[in-house]
């Protein structure tokens, strides 16, 4: 969208263009944003860790074979798996992944704390989803105010449902690169991940500051794999590639078929 305003606007009004404006309230966010949230998401979720050292919370990690459920302990192999079952200690290989998941341990207020996690992991998505909808509606209804053409509460509902649909049908890809891709996490670092991404765009919101929840949400996820020493670097730096080559590619189509209707 930034790309887009820079190209059509560049050809509409040439050095009136407000590049000190465009630098200070839309490019500076994008860049910083998800740095800060690379760090601030390491920072928290290192606090959370220790907080459950001290508590005494555990892990316990478990493969599924067949229905059966067995508890392991990972080796350094990742496909191989310590399992202990019936007092036996023997070692599975696991070839599906998928089959691995980890669990927290304990109770809080007699409440097992994996239910209190998980609870809380989609209590924090709605606060990414919410945050979205603060951040990134306003920028397309921005659009709309300059043609008049619906009364800017229609226009925001109109984009919000939008949103909404095309969430629906096609981001299951996006999705699945965001949550497994970058780095393997757990639902503790899913939920500090999310919650990070959260309070930031927000915040940003707050300000008036137009970020990418995309952007802030994957410096969150990096953060964390960052620490974890699992983070996929050749995924990251897809990611990042496709961040810088859409805003020259949109400036340049928005340009193109700006400089077109003019001649219409």
């Amino acid at each position: 969208m930034v790309g887009a305003l820079f190209g059509s606007g560049l050809v509409a009004v040439g050095s009136a263009f407000n590049f000190s404006k465009l630098g200070s309230t839309f490019l500076m966010p994008l860049i910083v944003s998800p740095l800060m949230a690379a760090v601030v998401s390491l920072v928290v979720y290192i606090i959370f860790r220790k907080i459950r050292t001290v508590i005494g919370l555990t892990k316990q990690s478990y493969i599924y074979v067949g229905t059966e459920r067995i508890p392991v302990v990972k080796t350094i192999n990742t496909n191989e798996f310590v399992a202990i079952q019936s007092g036996t200690v023997k070692t599975i290989t696991i070839l599906d992944k998928k089959e691995y998941i980890e669990t927290y341990n304990g109770k809080f207020l007699g409440i097992h704390f994996q239910k209190i996690l998980d609870i809380s992991h989609y209590i924090s998505a709605g606060i990414v989803s919410f945050a979205r909808g603060l951040n990134d509606t306003p920028k397309i209804v921005g659009l709309l105010i300059v043609i008049n053409a619906l009364d800017i509460k229609w226009g925001m509902s109109a984009v919000a449902i939008a949103m909404a649909v095309g969430g629906l049908l096609n981001a299951k890809k996006v999705g699945k690169i965001i949550s497994k891709k970058i780095t393997p996490m757990n639902s503790g670092q899913g939920f500090t991940a999310n919650l990070v991404t959260g309070l930031l765009v927000t915040t940003a919101s707050i300000h008036g500051l137009p970020v990418s929840t995309t952007h802030v949400s994957v410096g969150s996820i990096f953060g964390i794999g960052t620490l974890t020493k699992k983070a996929d670097l050749k995924v990251v730096r897809n990611i990042l590639l496709s961040w810088f080559l859409t805003l020259p590619i949109a400036a340049i189509f928005s340009a193109l078929i700006y400089w077109l209707l003019l001649f219409i």
